[in-house]
């Protein structure tokens, strides 16, 4: 779907986040190029080219800006913020407090400000759900309530056990039957991204802006009766590994283990989709096909809208028996961005 020089000259006026990773603006007099959301002063139309890729912007001789660091990834955690969040996540218990973070060069206001754009609650809010989880596996290891409270740094049983069941619903004694959905926020090349998982695999892989994410972390919660909640998963750090390598273009497929409950009907198609090569695109007719079910193309359809894995489960390379980029949760921006990255990979 190529876009025309007015609409990408337009978006970079508008500073349109939505068109992140699908073009970069050079700028001709200037020799530097931008990503469609720079806040700087715009050029006049005839001095503007657009590329698709940073690499050709470089090769043409531009460099990067210095304003909105085209190089770097859209809302990507700072780096002092992402080796705060490796030490949190290594030891729960241990509470980070405002001279804390002065020492390590972060200035509390600044985390603040951070958080509540990024995960929508406060820097204590999000360490207290981490320690929480840490308890909860606690607690479904064996060890006591008390011993799990006070490892994950809780000075006191009722307020573990008021901030437990208010995450919960449920008392740490009663918790026994539930489960808990680890949560994860991570940054790609076309956005924000947030993983969950659970013993099993990655249960959900979908961009922050998904219009459908509210519904699908409810479904895999009352499904798996579950609670989702901020935390680290041993799946996490394979996941982040091998989607570095597949948007660096040097990965075509997943090892990282999955779980996605669904019907029989949805996990054949599911499985079916991972069955579309790498660079190949598919229509739901030829899907239906493929699974000798030509006669169930609309349910066919329904199963891929359904997925709740993007990338790894490539629903992107499904398209209409026509060749048109139908439907994408996700963004047919995105997937436009995705069938042609590919392609120029294969």
């Amino acid at each position: 779907m190529e876009l025309s020089f007015d609409r990408m000259y337009q978006a970079a006026v508008e500073k349109d986040e939505t068109f992140e990773g699908v073009f970069f603006t050079a700028v001709k007099t200037t020799g530097i190029f931008c990503r469609p959301s720079c806040r700087a002063r715009k050029p006049k139309p005839e001095n503007v080219e657009f590329y698709h890729t940073a690499k050709e912007c470089i090769l043409k001789g531009y460099r990067p800006c210095k304003v909105c660091q085209p190089l770097e990834m859209l809302n990507q955690t700072p780096e002092e913020i992402r080796l705060l969040l490796q030490d949190i996540a290594a030891d729960p218990g241990k509470k980070y407090k405002d001279a804390d973070l002065i020492k390590r060069g972060i200035e509390p206001h600044h985390i603040r400000r951070w958080f509540m754009k990024n995960h929508g609650i406060t820097f204590h809010a999000y360490q207290r759900m981490l320690r929480i989880n840490a308890a909860f596996k606690k607690i479904q290891q064996g060890d006591s309530v008390t011993e799990a409270a006070y490892d994950a740094g809780f000075e006191s049983l009722s307020g573990f056990g008021d901030s437990f069941k208010n995450i919960f619903g449920v008392s740490p004694k009663k918790s026994k039957t539930q489960r808990v959905i680890d949560l994860k926020r991570l940054e790609t090349p076309l956005g924000t991204m947030y993983a969950c998982a659970v013993a099993e695999g990655i249960c959900l892989l979908e961009f922050t802006d998904r219009k459908m994410l509210e519904t699908e972390f409810k479904y895999l919660a009352k499904t798996l009766n579950a609670t989702i909640v901020q935390g680290d998963n041993p799946h996490f750090a394979r996941l982040e590994s091998e989607l570095a390598s597949y948007f660096e273009g040097s990965r075509k497929t997943f090892t990282v283990p999955l779980f996605t409950p669904g019907s029989a009907f949805q996990q054949s198609v599911w499985q079916a989709l991972q069955q579309v090569p790498y660079g190949i695109t598919q229509s739901y007719k030829g899907l239906a096909s493929d699974m000798k079910r030509p006669e169930s193309i609309r349910a066919v359809a329904n199963a891929n809208g359904m997925n709740k894995i993007s990338i790894l489960i490539p629903c992107h390379r499904i398209i209409g028996t026509d060749g048109s980029l139908t439907g994408y949760g996700g963004g047919i921006w995105r997937k436009s961005w995705l069938l042609e990255f590919e392609k120029a990979n294969s």
